[in-house]
Order: C-alpha cells, then structure tokens, then sequence
C-alpha cells in the first residue's frame, strides 16, 4: 500500500453527519456504560466479571474482524477468491478448542492475564516472558497495522490525510477505552458488532443486485466469469501459500495462538460471568465467523467479476471501487461507520489487554505492594503510550503490499512457541517449567529472525517465503514441530513437575475434556461445539 494513491472518493454532507453522529455515539455509550461503576481494577481489567456469552461471543467478534478484514479480505477475495475465507471457518474449529479445552481452567483459576496462567502452570519467568511476547503482538500487529488500514482506506474513500485520520481514530478509542476499561470495551464491541454485520450486508446485498444487472443470473454463470477455484474453499494447488495441507497444518498454530493464548482475544473470556458463559460465548463467535466468507470475501470475488477492468492489478481498490459504482449516498455513511466500528473494535481490544499487561504482569510482580487504585492508573498510562507507539508505527504499514497477509505472516513468526507451550501445557503433565522457557525464548528467536529475512525493508525478495520456497502457513507449522522437539526433549531431561503444581491446570488426559463431565442437555458446550463443527463441515463441502 502507498500514500500516495489518490483518493476516488468524497464526502457528501450526509454522509460526513452520519459518520459524525457514530463516532460521537459510540464515545457516549463507552462513557455511559460505566457511568455509575467504580472502577477497580476488576472492572477496569475484568468488566467486573460480569460478561454474558453473547456479549463474550459479539465482543469476540468484534474485536478479530478489523479494517484488516474489511479491505484485506475483499481484496484478497478478489485476487485468490474464498480460499482466504479458511482464516475464518479454521477459526471456528479454534473457538471450539477455546471453549471445550482452554476455558474451563482460564475461569476455573480466576486469573486475569494469560501469562498468569503460565505462571501458575510452569514458573513466574514463562510469564514474563509471554507478557513480553503478548506486548509485542498487540502493538505491532493489532493496534499499528490496524490504524495504518484504517487510515488507508479513509485517504483512498474521501481524501482524509493519513495522519488525521490516525490522530482521530485514535483519539475516540484511547478515551473510552483508557476511562472505562474492559466493560466500555465490550459494550462498544456488542454495538459495532451490529453496525459492521450490517455494513456488510449491505455491500453483499448491492453487490449481487448488480450482478443481475450485468446478465448474471446463476451460480453457473457466476462460476463461469470468475477466475478458476475462485470460488472453491479448498485448493489443491499452491495458491498464496494456502493450499489445502498448509491449511490443515499450519493454521491451528495461527488458530490457537491468536484464539486460546492471545490476551487481546481471550480477555472477554477471563470476564465472563460464569463457567457456562466462558464456554458458550466463544462457540457463539465461532457460529458468527462463518459470516466473513460470505459478507467479506465474496464482495470481492463479485468485484473481480463486475470490476476487473478497472481494478486490474490493484487489488486495494476493490472495496472503494465496490462502494463507488454500487453504494448510495447516505448507505455509504453506514457503511464508512462499519469500518469504523472494525478499526476501533480492533485497537480497543488491543489496548485494554496491554494495559492490563503491563499492570499485572510487569508492574504489579515487580512492586507486589502497587494497590488496586495505582495499577488501573498504570494501565491508562501504558495504554496511551502504546498507543502513541502504535501510532508510530502504523506509518510503516505501507512497506508491505497486503496487511492482510502481512499480519498473518507476522503471527507465523510469533504464534509457534506460544501455541506449543499452552497446548503441551494442558495435555501434558509432564510438561516442565524449564521446557516452557526454552521453548518460548528459542521460538522467539527463531520467528525472529524469520521476520528479518522476510521484511520487504531489506529488498523486494523474501529469502524465506520465495528463495526456500516455504509459504508462511508452513513456517508456522515447521516451527510448531521444532518448538515441539525442543518442549518434549527438555521436559524429559528435566525434573517433572510436582503433582500440586499441575492439578487444575491440566487435563487427565487428552480426552479429558470432553468425557470429563456429565451431560447438561441442549445447553451442554459439547452439543452445541458438535453442532458448529458439523456446520462448518458441511460448508466445506459444499463449497470445496
């Protein structure tokens, strides 16, 4: 992406008032929400761990789907087609995992951060260690890139200068965000959950009206203008880095690091109300990302069809093309408040985690005396200067030519160790708090320097990607397989744990956690995670 692109877009007068009355609508309810709540550090931290599953579910949601998706799938949609849709139905059968195999001992414990969890399942120095990681995730990949698409997409719709719209945008987020904590965070996601499902049914819904209006009237019609495999999930060749084995290997590393470890995601869980909410709330969002393929990643295989010739090779400008030739003023507005409620939904997320972070993992270890009323100060402080870090580096998102991929490029690097040590962890009672940080520091490194050789600022060709010719879906699972090596070798080598220091953090045994407890009928987490499984399934094969 470059700056320099020039906006093909702008503002009409109602459109301008409707993104206005959003932006000050959302600030209000944030506010509001916990206008008569004192903020502790459970609240500010935790929403008081008052969180229903639909609020966990919607705020799930809410917070994965950004302006990363909003353009980055449209326009990958348009150059590869629903085979990118994976990153999303793949994501159900995580949220799956979340609920039936990670929540139970995130709620059961009480704790507040993910590294905690580490802490209490291996040692104090693997929690360090993953707030560091944890840290460095949300600002490089969930704040920084987030605000630089964002930013992006308001310069090439309307002409707004970049920086204005990051100054902006950041604004109207760090303040309800940094006043009203996790709760704010949450009710704000439940609304822009349905502002953005709504945007996106209206760019769907006009975009196959338009469909007919160019002599398109049957899948087989629509089949036959597309490119090939365009509209298949399942490739059997090496499109992107996704075909159908680096899907089925190297996303459940993605998957499980981004939606059973990352603080950022998993923080809705740990403010969950009750054991049933914990579990039901992730299995709603795993129900509501099946919604992206269709909402998202069709609109741009519909823009290649209509729009090719003046897309062309630009795949960016799907979306701005989409809204330009089909979207109505007024409808446009809604649909600009969409991205909106993607960007902030996204940044919110992030920032809340990092405050709690950096208060609890970091400051409240190292000062064990830092009261209640400090550490939710720490935690306004850290998340305004991230953000301003984030805001930083967000200008540098233009060194990429796809966020979208980008960001997922960024995660192999990073998700490996992390994925190992929780699911090892788990699973495993053998597993040793020596293996744990190994595992983490020599995965680090490794993503590390993965990263350096990739980075398109040390010239056009990736050495990983290209010159060994292994897509980044397989680095991620070649790397899962080392971290794994290092893991079980040290645990080996290594005293194993004492019995006390493991009971409630792992299961008996792999099957644990679903033959474990008794049947609680139609409310029972592994009816419904059977339900979503099979659903997603069958889509699969309907459109394989």
């Amino acid at each position: 992406m470059s700056y320099a692109v020039q906006p093909t877009l702008t503002i009409p007068a109602l459109d301008v008032a409707i993104i206005l009355l959003y932006m000050s609508g959302i600030l209000t309810i944030g506010l509001l929400s916990v206008r008569r709540i004192k903020i502790t550090g459970n609240v500010f931290f935790l929403a008081g761990r008052s969180l229903s599953w639909p609020l966990v579910g919607a705020a799930l949601f809410a917070s994965n789907i950004s302006t990363i998706h909003l353009v980055g799938l449209t326009a990958s949609g348009y150059n590869e087609g629903l085979v990118w849709g994976n990153f999303e139905w793949m994501a159900s059968y995580t949220l799956i995992l979340l609920s039936l195999v990670f929540a139970p001992f995130y709620f059961r414990t009480r704790i507040a951060t993910l590294p905690e969890f580490l802490e209490r399942r291996y040692s104090p120095a693997s929690r360090s260690f993953l707030a560091f990681m944890a840290i460095v995730a949300a600002l490089f990949i969930h704040i920084g890139m987030s605000l630089y698409a964002g930013a992006a997409v308001f310069h090439r719709f309307f002409g707004i200068n970049v920086v204005t719209s990051i100054v902006i945008i950041s604004a109207v987020v760090a303040i309800y965000t940094v006043l009203g904590g996790l709760r704010a965070v949450v009710i704000t996601e439940t609304v822009n959950t349905v502002i953005l499902i709504l945007g996106a049914l209206l760019i769907l819904a006009f975009s196959l009206a338009a469909l007919s209006g160019h002599g398109i009237h049957s899948l087989g019609q629509f089949r036959a203008a597309a490119k090939p495999e365009q509209l298949s999930m399942l490739h059997s060749h090496d499109s992107a880095g996704l075909s159908w084995y680096a899907v089925l290997l190297g996303y459940p590393i993605l998957g499980i690091w981004y939606w059973c470890t990352d603080q950022t995601i998993v923080q809705r869980v740990l403010g969950a109300r009750s054991s049933e909410d914990a579990q039901l709330g992730p299995l709603f969002a795993g129900f509501l990302k099946i919604l992206p393929v269709f909402l998202l990643v069709l609109p741009g295989v519909i823009a290649y069809v209509l729009f090719h010739n003046i897309i062309g090779s630009e795949s960016n400008q799907a979306l701005p093309v989409l809204i330009e030739q089909l979207i109505p003023t007024g409808v446009r507005g809604v649909i600009t408040a969409a991205v909106l409620a993607a960007l902030m939904s996204a940044v919110a997320a992030a920032l809340n985690s990092i405050g709690t972070l950096v208060a609890v993992d970091i400051v409240a270890r190292l000062r064990p005396g830092t009261s209640d009323r400090a550490q939710v100060t720490i935690g306004r402080i850290s998340s305004v200067v991230v953000m301003l870090l984030a805001m930083a580096w967000s200008t540098q998102g233009g060194r990429y030519s796809s966020i979208f991929e980008a960001i997922n490029a960024i995660a192999a690097d990073l998700a490996p160790p992390i994925t190992v040590v929780f699911l090892w962890g788990v699973l495993w009672r053998r597993g040793t708090k020596q293996a744990s940080l190994y595992t983490l520091i020599c995965g680090f490194a490794m993503g590390a320097i993965a990263f350096i050789l990739d980075l398109p600022a040390f010239g056009t060709e990736k050495i990983v990607t290209h010159r060994w010719g292994i897509p980044f879906m397989m680095q991620a699972w070649w790397m899962f397989c080392i971290c794994s090596v290092v893991y079980v070798v040290v645990t080996l080598l290594t005293p194993a744990p004492p019995h006390e220091s493991v009971d409630g953090f792992t299961w008996d045994h792999p099957l644990s956690a679903v033959t474990q407890e008794p049947f609680k009928g139609l409310r029972d987490p592994r009816l419904i995670a059977t339900v979503l499984a099979v659903t997603v399934a069958v889509l699969y094969y309907i459109f394989r």
